[in-house]
């Protein structure tokens, strides 16, 4: 009976073993969860509170005069707080895959490390356009209406940030930058035969950027092609000018390397040329009427008489004494130069008629020669 005991009680004591291993086992399972929990929570409770601490550094930063924090602090608010998320899930899910026999566990890493490259390239570029813009506005308080070198450097800025990190992300992927950096080399070659319209552009819209013949809100004309409007955008293939009838005008930016560009919006004045005629019968007082303009003009206060200033008897014509008034505005606005234009012919128009003179038009004088009369004769 006592072996029969014995053996019973042997036999018993590895099912005891056996649950003993699976309550373990089930603690060890349950352990990974609560590591998952904890991770997840942490992430959560960490991305809330940077939420708080964006909010404050914003607020700090609007109270300084230095525009510059406004714009790093702007930048960061959601590339940092993904970044903390991103990472944060990652890590859950890493802990999680450890207790599978998954491959999917070998790429929580490399996924991770390329989670943290894309948001980093993502803050440089909101940094970039957070401080053209604080730039642009802080040009603009200053009357400095030249906007295009600016918009140009951030573009280029843009471009480098995005490949910077296309790249870094490729090597963090295991790929080789130095096999790629070569097929570029020579793919580079065969695009550009391929895109050399596109490369003109480019090079096209660099010479505008660089040597600024015109900007952004300027009014262009061409006397060599239709391009007459004001510039609404200078991108790096199309320049978008606006006509004067409101019709968008796309001009290729290759085209600004051959064509002559005339700015008007750059003039320091606008100009007054008009001949005025009188009658014949008016001569003797023309030389009063040109005195009189004389003065009214330098009497003017729109009229800016440090430019070029002429009033002369010019010309005789078939129906009028001719003469001309050269003079400039002191404005360059397109309206108000009309005014004022308007102004200095009406009363050039008072001076002749106060003299006693006419306005000539053109006329013309028949002079009909008379047979004289022959008294009859008796025969």
């Amino acid at each position: 009976m006592c072996g029969l005991r014995c053996g019973y009680h042997l036999r018993a004591n590895p099912s005891a073993d056996t649950i003993m291993r699976e309550l373990v086992d089930q603690a060890l399972a349950s352990t990974w969860a609560i590591e998952v929990f904890v991770i997840v929570t942490v992430t959560l409770v960490v991305r809330m509170g940077l939420r708080y601490l964006m909010r404050h550094l914003k607020r700090l930063a609007t109270r300084s005069k230095n525009v510059w924090d406004d714009a790093l602090v702007e930048a960061a608010r959601l590339p940092l707080g993904w970044t903390i998320l991103g990472v944060g899930m990652l890590f859950a899910l890493d802990v999680g895959l450890a207790t599978t026999d998954s491959g999917f566990a070998d790429y929580v890493g490399p996924v991770r490390q390329l989670w943290i490259v894309v948001m980093l390239g993502w803050f440089v570029i909101r940094l970039i356009g957070r401080m053209e813009a604080h730039y642009i506005d802080r040009i603009k308080q200053k009357a400095d209406t030249e906007v295009t070198t600016a918009h140009a450097i951030a573009k280029l800025l843009r471009a480098s940030a995005v490949i910077t990190t296309v790249i870094i992300a490729m090597q963090t992927l295991g790929f080789s930058v130095t096999s790629i950096l070569a097929f570029g080399g020579v793919g580079g070659i065969v695009v550009g035969f391929a895109a050399r319209d596109l490369l003109a552009n480019f090079f096209g819209a660099a010479v505008v950027f660089f040597d600024r013949p015109f900007s952004v809100g300027d009014w262009i004309r061409s006397p060599d092609s239709e391009i007459e409007g004001i510039v609404e955008e200078i991108g790096w293939r199309v320049t978008r000018v606006r006509t004067f009838d409101k019709r968008p005008l796309y001009v290729p930016n290759s085209k600004f390397t051959s064509i002559t560009i005339e700015n008007p919006s750059r003039m320091s004045n606008r100009r007054i040329y008009e001949t005025i005629g009188v009658r014949y019968d008016d001569v003797p007082v023309v030389a009063g009427i040109l005195d009189d303009v004389r003065a009214m003009l330098r009497s003017h206060p729109e009229i800016d008489t440090k430019q070029t200033f002429m009033v002369n008897l010019n010309h005789f014509g078939e129906s009028s004494v001719d003469f001309f008034v050269y003079t400039f505005t002191k404005t360059t606005d397109w309206a108000e130069f009309h005014c004022i234009k308007e102004d200095v012919l009406l009363k050039i128009g008072d001076i002749v008629t106060e003299r006693g003179g006419e306005i000539a038009f053109p006329t013309r004088t028949l002079h009909l020669h008379q047979e004289p009369v022959q008294e009859p004769t008796d025969d």
